[in-house]
Protein backbone atom coordinates (compact mmCIF):
# COMPACT_ATOMS: atom_id res chain seq x y z
CA UNK A 1 0.00 0.00 0.00
CA UNK A 2 2.84 2.11 0.86
CA UNK A 3 4.30 1.94 -2.24
CA UNK A 4 1.23 2.54 -4.67
CA UNK A 5 1.29 5.80 -2.75
CA UNK A 6 4.26 6.96 -3.51
CA UNK A 7 3.77 6.31 -7.11
CA UNK A 8 0.32 8.01 -7.29
CA UNK A 9 1.33 11.83 -7.80
CA UNK A 10 3.42 10.62 -10.66
CA UNK A 11 0.69 8.79 -12.21
CA UNK A 12 -1.49 11.91 -11.85
CA UNK A 13 0.78 14.00 -13.62
CA UNK A 14 1.00 11.43 -16.34
CA UNK A 15 -3.18 11.48 -16.73
CA UNK A 16 -2.81 15.21 -15.85
CA UNK A 17 0.23 15.59 -19.15
CA UNK A 18 -1.99 13.18 -21.45
CA UNK A 19 -5.08 15.34 -21.19
CA UNK A 20 -3.99 18.56 -21.49
CA UNK A 21 -1.27 18.30 -24.15
CA UNK A 22 -0.62 14.87 -25.78
CA UNK A 23 -4.20 14.09 -26.51
CA UNK A 24 -4.81 17.49 -28.14
CA UNK A 25 -1.86 17.41 -30.15
CA UNK A 26 -2.85 14.33 -31.19
CA UNK A 27 -6.30 15.57 -32.63
CA UNK A 28 -4.86 18.64 -33.96
CA UNK A 29 -2.16 16.16 -36.20
CA UNK A 30 -5.06 14.16 -37.40
CA UNK A 31 -7.04 17.10 -38.54
CA UNK A 32 -4.30 18.31 -40.59
CA UNK A 33 -3.66 14.97 -42.43
CA UNK A 34 -7.14 14.39 -42.92
CA UNK A 35 -6.83 18.17 -44.88
CA UNK A 36 -3.61 17.30 -46.53
CA UNK A 37 -4.85 13.96 -47.72
CA UNK A 38 -8.69 16.01 -48.94
CA UNK A 39 -6.94 18.77 -51.19
CA UNK A 40 -7.04 18.56 -54.54
CA UNK A 41 -6.72 20.23 -58.11
CA UNK A 42 -8.53 24.25 -58.15
CA UNK A 43 -8.17 24.22 -54.33
CA UNK A 44 -6.94 27.66 -53.23
CA UNK A 45 -4.66 27.42 -49.95
CA UNK A 46 -2.30 29.29 -47.99
CA UNK A 47 1.56 27.78 -47.47
CA UNK A 48 3.47 27.89 -44.31
CA UNK A 49 5.24 30.75 -45.66
CA UNK A 50 1.95 32.90 -46.18
CA UNK A 51 2.03 32.18 -50.23
CA UNK A 52 -1.57 32.21 -51.58
CA UNK A 53 -2.69 29.96 -54.61
CA UNK A 54 -4.22 28.16 -56.27
CA UNK A 55 -3.75 24.09 -57.02
CA UNK A 56 -2.85 22.87 -60.68
CA UNK A 57 -1.22 19.93 -60.09
CA UNK A 58 -0.62 17.29 -57.25
CA UNK A 59 1.60 14.57 -56.33
CA UNK A 60 1.81 11.98 -53.33
CA UNK A 61 5.06 14.58 -51.96
CA UNK A 62 4.78 17.87 -54.30
CA UNK A 63 1.97 20.53 -54.62
CA UNK A 64 2.15 23.12 -57.73
CA UNK A 65 0.70 26.26 -57.12
CA UNK A 66 -0.11 28.63 -59.74
CA UNK A 67 0.31 32.01 -58.42
CA UNK A 68 -0.04 34.36 -60.94
CA UNK A 69 -0.37 34.37 -64.55
CA UNK A 70 1.67 31.86 -65.98
CA UNK A 71 3.88 31.00 -62.75
CA UNK A 72 3.79 27.61 -61.17
CA UNK A 73 5.80 27.13 -57.74
CA UNK A 74 6.34 23.68 -56.39
CA UNK A 75 6.33 23.35 -52.72
CA UNK A 76 6.10 19.88 -50.47
CA UNK A 77 2.66 18.91 -49.68
CA UNK A 78 3.56 19.66 -46.14
CA UNK A 79 3.77 23.15 -46.71
CA UNK A 80 0.37 23.74 -47.16
CA UNK A 81 -1.04 25.67 -44.23
CA UNK A 82 -5.04 26.27 -44.66
CA UNK A 83 -7.24 25.23 -47.67
CA UNK A 84 -9.11 28.82 -48.45
CA UNK A 85 -11.70 27.76 -50.36
CA UNK A 86 -12.53 24.32 -52.32
CA UNK A 87 -12.98 23.74 -55.91
CA UNK A 88 -16.63 23.50 -56.85
CA UNK A 89 -15.63 21.32 -60.12
CA UNK A 90 -16.34 18.30 -57.69
CA UNK A 91 -20.01 19.26 -56.13
CA UNK A 92 -22.22 20.49 -59.40
CA UNK A 93 -24.88 22.43 -57.49
CA UNK A 94 -28.34 20.49 -57.48
CA UNK A 95 -31.75 22.85 -58.18
CA UNK A 96 -33.69 23.20 -55.25
CA UNK A 97 -37.15 21.75 -56.13
CA UNK A 98 -38.39 22.84 -52.63
CA UNK A 99 -39.40 26.41 -54.51
CA UNK A 100 -41.03 24.60 -57.36
CA UNK A 101 -43.80 22.92 -54.68
CA UNK A 102 -45.11 25.92 -53.24
CA UNK A 103 -46.25 27.20 -56.48
CA UNK A 104 -47.70 23.97 -57.14
CA UNK A 105 -49.80 23.76 -53.95
CA UNK A 106 -50.76 27.78 -54.40
CA UNK A 107 -52.13 26.49 -58.52
CA UNK A 108 -53.75 23.99 -56.91
CA UNK A 109 -55.71 26.19 -54.21
CA UNK A 110 -56.26 28.59 -57.22
CA UNK A 111 -57.91 25.96 -59.87
CA UNK A 112 -60.29 24.57 -56.43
Amino acid sequence: MEGLQSFLPIIIMFAIFYFLLIRPQQKKAKQRNAMLAAVKKGDKIITIGGMHGTITDLTDDTVTLRVAHNVNVTFDRGAINSVVSASNAAAPAKAEPAKAEPAKAEEAEEAK
